[in-house]
């Protein structure tokens, strides 16, 4: 899958706010390239809550055992829960991960926030793309169950 491919579907879903950070915008350097998805109907940036999947094209501070600086690489980090978690990765969140980050088209527990039951993609392919299709709308009815909830309390 390209990554374009990948940001088109995302952000095609209903009430999706889509940040793609670059020069001008005010927003750190180290964001730009990258692509942030939240669920906001209303269009505004969020202040109480994390985006519920991201595209990254480079290795960040602390996070680099994907190796995000090879050539055109980049990973799809997704916030899918804990059952999803648990099933593609075969143990809970806190558990130690026992996939080299670095593996490409292979679905694997976020080599940062894994604990947190992030699951993440590195360059995927054919192997992952329909089930990477699956944890981002996972991962959107998640985030859009939330923003619901907390719109009626």
């Amino acid at each position: 899958m390209k990554k374009e491919e990948i940001i088109e579907f995302v952000a095609d879903l209903d009430g999706v706010l889509t940040l793609r950070p670059g020069p001008g915008d005010g927003t750190p350097e180290l964001a730009w390239g990258d692509t942030f998805f939240y669920y906001s109907p209303d269009g505004v940036v969020p202040t109480t809550t994390q985006p519920f999947a991201t595209v990254v094209t480079k290795n960040y501070p602390d996070d680099e055992a994907s190796r995000l600086d090879r050539p055109d690489a980049f990973r799809v980090n997704v916030a899918a829960g804990k059952d999803a978690f648990v099933r593609w990765t075969g143990h809970a969140p806190r558990e130690p991960a026992t996939t080299d980050p670095s593996t490409v088209d292979t679905v694997i527990a976020h080599p940062v926030y894994g604990a947190q039951g992030w699951l993440a993609v590195v360059n995927p392919g054919p192997r992952t793309e329909e089930t990477l299709r699956e944890l981002l709308s996972k991962a959107y009815e998640l985030a859009r169950a939330r923003y619901e909830r907390r719109a009626e309390d």
